[in-house]
């Protein structure tokens, strides 16, 4: 392509950057860069009220967070994110990378981590030590992230940013703090360390930093596009091309693991199902009985049935699975009378007849 043409689109192109620029923020509604810096940076200004204030909601939005998450409750959730602070410093940090300014917003956010994560650790000594963590659909919801989960953070994150940018929406930033998950995830991890379940604490931490990596690459292009790094890039002779270039690095670093445990999630279904087909056909001779639910939770399949009576010998379920599921699975079966039953591993022999017999009351 010669000079001339590549000047042309690049023109081309600044032309239409311009105008949508002017569609998503008004040159009447658009806030100066001082103002979203004295938002967004508790470095700057006066920053001993700004942190203080950080610290006390933070503290109290983890301690909120904490117990809905404890007391399996949505809406006490939702209050901690609302008044969670959390997604400002890590805007900040979106902010300082299109400026190519340190504005300490990532030592900010790896303490404030560290505090939620201490808080939920703290709290979790009030579950028994014998707790069912995926009973908890707050925990369970939280500890395997999807692909589509990033999509949400992304999408959450463009809106948060054009939101802060604007002076007229300031209204929906309470909508964007219960959309995008940061506290409670956390808390999850620190609960979850307390209950010495180190995998599924690592499922939560791999949603807090997908969210936090979204959030932060948002950010910037939101914050690239509306005209905040002219001034930068004017100053630098370039555009700020590296702190761009790491962040969509360490965003594909984060896009690969779920996009993996997507098709995990994917495969599991496809388990499930033939687990559910295999248990109906093993209680087909049983009057009334039914397999009401199959889940599949911490590599474990629980097969939950409804029955008036006692079940058909487990060894058949075993068999009428092998071939279907992977060998090595194990499988466990609750039954509507109140009873959980270790039935063995998938390819394998059923537990001894006490054991697979043997009754345990829900947890």
């Amino acid at each position: 392509m010669s000079y001339p043409s590549k000047c042309y689109f690049s023109w081309l192109f600044g032309c239409m950057m311009s105008k949508v620029r002017a569609r998503v923020l008004p040159a009447s509604q658009r806030r100066s860069l001082d103002e979203l810096t004295q938002d967004l940076v508790l470095s700057t200004g006066d920053t001993t009220s700004k942190r203080s204030a950080f610290w006390t909601m933070l503290t109290l939005s983890s301690v909120i967070a904490a117990g809905g998450v404890l007391t399996d409750s949505t809406a006490t959730v939702i209050g901690a994110m609302i008044i969670a602070p959390l997604s400002t410093p890590i805007m900040g940090i979106a902010l300082g990378s299109v400026l190519r300014r340190r504005t300490g917003s990532v030592t900010i956010v790896l303490l404030a981590c560290l505090l939620v994560i201490a808080l939920g650790t703290v709290m979790s000594v009030a579950l028994p030590s014998n707790y069912d963590l995926l009973s908890n659909s707050q925990i369970s919801s939280r500890t395997s992230p999807g692909l589509m989960d990033l999509i949400a953070a992304l999408a959450t994150g463009f809106a948060g940013a054009v939101a802060l940018a604007r002076r007229d929406v300031a209204a929906v930033l309470p909508g964007v703090a219960i959309a995008i998950s940061l506290v409670p995830p956390l808390v999850v991890v620190g609960v979850c360390l307390g209950q010495l379940s180190g995998w599924l604490a690592l499922g939560a931490l791999a949603l807090f930093v997908s969210n936090l990596f979204a959030l932060v690459f948002a950010g910037m292009v939101v914050f690239a596009a509306l005209g905040y790094a002219a001034e930068a890039d004017k100053a630098a002779g370039h555009p700020a091309r590296r702190a761009s270039v790491a962040m969509a690095l360490l965003f594909v670093v984060v896009l690969i693991p779920l996009t993996a445990n997507t098709a995990t999630t994917l495969l599991l279904n496809a388990w499930t199902n033939r687990t559910k087909d295999a248990a109906e056909q093993w209680l087909a001779a049983e009057p009334d009985a039914s397999v009401t639910s199959v889940d599949a939770n911490s590599r474990t399949m629980y097969i939950h049935v409804r029955t008036p009576g006692e079940i058909p010998p487990v060894q058949s379920l075993l068999d009428r699975l092998e071939g279907r599921i992977p060998n090595g699975i194990p499988v466990v079966v609750d039954t509507s009378r109140g009873r959980r039953i270790d039935v063995g591993k998938v390819g394998g022999e059923a537990s001894h007849s006490r054991h697979a017999s043997e009754i345990a009351p829900f947890r």
